[in-house]
């Protein structure tokens, strides 16, 4: 497949906030799955800042796999977002699903998330790609490498030069975690210099007690940063309570990464 734009117009060095990713150094995004309070956004923002930190998530749209399940705050969550980065100053990513939610939220984001399910949403891609913000392009969880690096693609196409691939897991036949971490697919994209490329083990790996033994393999593997899930009481979260790490396991990931 033709990736000329990813190979001449974009960046090697993705600058979020304060974190750069691709420079040689490892770039930290961190956060709850869903913010779902603004006490609980405060807490994980201050621990956060503590560590160091200085890129948050938490979606405030969620696409999930049962209709039944915590959909996000939504609208509802834009002041949430608003006041956690002028009180910390912290920068801030989040997934956006559609044209309506990008219209929304992007005055508030620093990067804009397009997720693992949207990755193939080509008409949202054009969207983001215009939004004229760095763009994190999570993996859709079936597709191959080549197929993620089109929708990269679609991405510059429209606009995007800063551009930061995201492995999160793909389907297997394994049934020990929730996907498997690809990461011969994340050394191989590094070996070939076009994006930086950062890891998801939290979502990989749905659940929390290996979260930090796959981010360190990403680490080792050359991931340029990583995306993790923490959360003030990971076991009473509403989206992905399994999965999201304490305080004190990110403060021992930092302390050894």
């Amino acid at each position: 497949m033709d990736h000329t734009l990813l190979t001449q117009h974009c960046s090697r060095e993705v600058r979020i906030g304060r974190e750069v990713f691709g420079g040689g150094e490892v770039g930290w995004i961190a956060g709850p799955c869903a913010a779902e309070s603004y006490e609980q956004m405060r807490d994980a923002a201050a621990a956060l800042k503590a560590c160091g930190i200085a890129v948050m998530r938490g979606g405030l749209y969620k696409p999930r796999t049962s209709p039944h399940s915590f959909q996000g705050l939504q609208a509802g969550g834009v002041d949430i977002i608003r006041r956690i980065k002028a009180e910390f100053g912290l920068a801030y990513v989040s997934e956006v699903v559609d044209g309506a939610s990008l219209e929304l939220l992007l005055p508030y984001l620093d990067a804009v998330q397009v997720g693992s399910r949207n990755c193939m949403n080509y008409a949202l891609l054009k969207l983001v790609g215009r939004a004229g913000k760095p763009v994190i392009l999570k993996r859709g969880f079936a597709m191959t490498v080549d197929e993620w690096l089109c929708a990269a693609e679609y991405l510059a196409l429209a606009g995007a030069r800063d551009i930061v691939l995201c492995e999160r897991g793909i389907r297997t036949v394994t049934e020990v975690t929730r996907f498997t971490l690809d990461l011969g697919a994340l050394a191989w994209l590094k070996s070939q210099g076009v994006l930086p490329v950062i890891a998801d083990p939290s979502h990989a790996t749905g659940d929390s007690s290996l979260v930090v033994p796959l981010a360190r393999a990403a680490l080792a593997a050359g991931a340029d940063g990583l995306m993790l899930e923490v959360a003030p009481c990971p076991e009473q979260a509403q989206c992905d309570a399994r999965q999201q790490l304490s305080f004190d396991q990110l403060r021992a990931l930092r302390g050894t990464s």
